[in-house]
């Protein structure tokens, strides 16, 4: 039986598709903030079959929620305050995330101009597909499940 102990104050990320956690972590940027992180990876689900779990004891300001939307918007965000669930949070697909991926586009203005930020528009919820907002190039990472 695993046992990880409970925060006081942040949050816990669940229904995390099965190794997703450490591309979370990375997107975030968690390393660079001074909080207790637990990562919870391939824990058994009844749902979803195995699935990833973190525990983030830090202020949730400190987290960008359009970020973890764009990674995956069924993510279940609960709110922990004095060790207790206050508050559950949905995520929604962004309108646009701004530098959280680059543009492969080798002839996208944002090659050359440096200085510019790399923003992807939302052009079609549905199949949850996003563009460059400079050039149109269709993002095709690898940070969504459907993509």
């Amino acid at each position: 039986m695993l046992n990880v102990g409970t925060i006081q104050e942040g949050f816990v990320l669940d229904h995390i598709p099965a190794g997703k956690s450490m591309d979370i972590y990375k997107y975030l940027h968690l390393d660079q903030l001074d909080c207790c992180v637990a990562i919870i990876k391939n824990a058994r689900s009844n749902k979803m079959g195995k699935k990833d779990i973190m525990k983030i004891e830090c202020p949730i300001d400190f987290i960008d929620m359009n970020v973890l939307g764009f990674i995956d918007h069924t993510i279940t965000v609960n709110i922990i305050k004095d060790a207790e669930i206050v508050e559950k949070k949905a995520l929604q697909l962004p309108k646009e995330v701004v530098n959280v991926v680059k543009c492969k586009n080798p002839r996208c203005i944002t090659s050359i101009e440096q200085e510019l930020e790399h923003i992807f528009v939302l052009t079609d919820p549905r199949k949850e597909v996003y563009r460059c907002k400079w050039c149109e190039e269709k993002y095709r990472g690898r940070l969504r499940r459907k993509l």
